[in-house]
């Protein structure tokens, strides 16, 4: 396609556009593997022959209900979105006058979603307790400080300021083992240690494996750890040793269950939200009160004031 308008271009053209743009813009390559399969597994097979220039919203809704109805609502919600993009990207090129898709909305249905559980405290403790000394910087590091798997495993010696006590979060390694940049600028941050993890690391320094890359917590021979080597050969069996498991005696939480951990510690010091968020990397406060909003709920409180309001009242 060498024309804007060009009045054969299909849906599955425009998508090629915009998979070829996301490719100019160097995006993260997990982010492109995603992409690529919204488009091959359930877009092109879908939608993909029909014309561009007789899209409507009515082929977006069926399309969406069709993914309802198959697939898992997640997988619709990112679809829809990058349908969205991809005549975003087509509108503008010229090829289409109007986003259709998003004239098509999904729904939010919280009122299905599972309640979010955290580790307690005392979970907390029994994890830093009972992980092992190879591991416990690791564990010890991602419950004190909130840092997502990937920044835990891309992070570098010459990130952390002994003197100053900061951990300064720059980098993050992918799913493919590729160090690149942050999630978001709001990524980029400096996390306080406090002493008693500025020891442990202190005291692990000397004995992590080297390697090129002086990573914190690399491998058996220096270089980036797997996400999955993490989990499978650290944490769960941690979590089994902790006995925090479900009613099938499975491994309760996934590793992001301590990033959750170390929000619920920060708000219970009593944190404003807006440092909160700062410390997580969170893009907008919106999200940290999305994920975390019921955290900040004191019932105690709350009946307190409610006390107060009605002395307010009624005593004046």
């Amino acid at each position: 396609m060498t024309t804007t308008t060009n009045n054969t271009v299909t849906i599955s053209d425009a998508a090629k556009l915009w998979l070829d743009r996301c490719e100019l813009e160097q995006l993260e390559r997990a982010t492109l593997h995603s992409y690529r399969g919204h488009v091959k597994n359930h877009i092109e097979p879908k939608i993909g022959y029909l014309m561009l220039k007789e899209f409507s919203a009515v082929h977006v809704r069926e399309f969406l209900d069709g993914m309802l109805r198959y697939s898992t609502r997640a997988m619709a919600k990112k679809c829809l979105t990058s349908l969205r993009s991809i005549i975003s990207a087509a509108q503008e090129r010229g090829l289409v006058q109007h986003n259709v898709a998003r004239d098509v909305k999904l729904r939010r249905s919280e009122r299905h979603d599972p309640d979010r559980v955290f580790p307690t405290k005392d979970k907390i403790r029994a994890l830093i307790a009972n992980a092992p000394e190879r591991h416990k910087p690791l564990i010890m590091t991602a419950l004190m400080t909130g840092f997502r798997m990937s920044e835990l495993r891309g992070l570098k010696w010459d990130a952390i300021d002994f003197e100053r006590s900061v951990i300064t979060v720059r980098e993050r390694a992918d799913r493919y083992c590729d160090m690149g940049h942050t999630k978001s600028k709001s990524s980029r941050r400096e996390i306080p240690m406090g002493p008693l993890l500025a020891k442990v690391l202190t005291d692990w320094k000397p004995n992590c494996p080297k390697g090129d890359l002086d990573l914190v917590f690399p491998n058996g021979v220096g270089n980036i750890e797997t996400h999955s080597n993490i989990y499978n050969r650290v944490f769960k069996p941690l979590m089994l040793k902790c006995s925090i498991v479900d009613g099938e005696g499975a491994p309760r939480f996934s590793m992001h269950a301590m990033r959750h951990a170390a929000a619920s510690l920060f708000i219970e010091q009593d944190w404003p939200p807006k440092k909160i968020q700062t410390m997580l990397g969170h893009s907008s406060i919106t999200i940290t009160y999305d994920v975390y909003g019921h955290l900040f709920h004191d019932p105690a409180k709350d009946v307190d004031l409610m006390g107060e309001m009605e002395r307010g009242l009624l005593t004046a």
